[in-house]
């Protein structure tokens, strides 16, 4: 997978030669953000990117989507659960699932830089955003590298089909989640499916003692991305400003067929 854009960040506007370029950008800076003229640069975070074939990538990882979902739907032992704790799963466990699906289908993505938004089209239309729908936000680069990073760790791990089964129930029954209804229940489920992602990994890999606790410490690094990231670089293109939770209730509770639009 690669960013398709380079890993430096470009030089910082707020350090230009060209003086007047930069008096200009900390002025108009001034007039869109009022008191935020001496924090820090923010280039950096205002570099963003987004997919250089959203067609193509969109499609993959709507399936992935797709087959996370019915991952779900086809656990009994999810089926069992009070339908509150349900969603709450659901809400909480998508993004990691959704993840290790990407790992698992191997679907790899580039990205390009986001044309940035003019400066005058902002300061134009700063007074009258009272009411209006907020501007859709894009990935950051940073974002996206560190997306990279987790997933490329894990495909270094080769998990085996068993692997990857396991481990998936061992994210999705989390009991630490608040307002749970059974936690104590789904916490028996979590390690009834980490015991048997254990009970996998030994005979694979005799050698490697430390396999199992290596594989649940890279899981919980896919915690750490937000949904917001995964919805705005693969789903926003395809769904527009519709909500991603509504969605998924959608696809969990709804007739088979049901799947993201493409």
């Amino acid at each position: 997978m690669s960013t398709g854009v380079g890993m430096e960040c470009e030089r910082c506007q707020c350090h230009s030669k060209d003086k007047n370029t930069a008096i200009l950008y900390t002025l108009l800076s001034q007039n869109l953000h009022p008191g935020r003229a001496r924090q820090r640069c923010l280039c950096h975070q205002r570099r963003t990117v987004r997919l250089r074939t959203p067609h193509v990538t969109c499609q993959a990882a709507s399936d992935v989507l797709v087959k996370t979902i019915s991952f779900m739907k086809n656990l009994p032992s999810f089926y069992l659960l009070p339908k509150e704790d349900q969603l709450l799963l659901l809400d909480s466990c998508w993004v990691p699932l959704f993840l290790l699906g990407l790992v698992q289908e191997m679907v790899t993505f580039e990205v390009m830089e986001a044309p940035a938004p003019s400066m005058l089209k902002k300061i134009l239309l700063s007074g009258q955003s009272k009411g209006q729908e907020p501007e859709r936000t894009q990935p950051t680069l940073a974002a996206v590298q560190r997306l990279q990073c987790c997933l490329n760790t894990f495909w270094s791990l080769d998990l085996s089909p068993k692997e990857y089964a396991y481990l998936k129930g061992a994210i999705l029954f989390n009991p630490d989640i608040p307002g749970l209804r059974v936690s104590l229940y789904i916490e028996s489920l979590q390690r009834e499916a980490q015991r048997a992602l254990q009970e996998v990994v030994q005979p694979l890999h005799p050698d490697d003692q430390g396999r199992f606790s290596h594989i649940l410490l890279v899981a919980s690094s896919l915690k750490s991305i937000p949904p917001t990231l995964i919805t705005d670089l693969f789903f926003r293109p395809v769904i527009g400003d519709a909500d991603i939770a509504e969605l998924l209730v959608e696809m969990l509770y709804e007739a088979p067929g049901l799947c993201v639009p493409c």
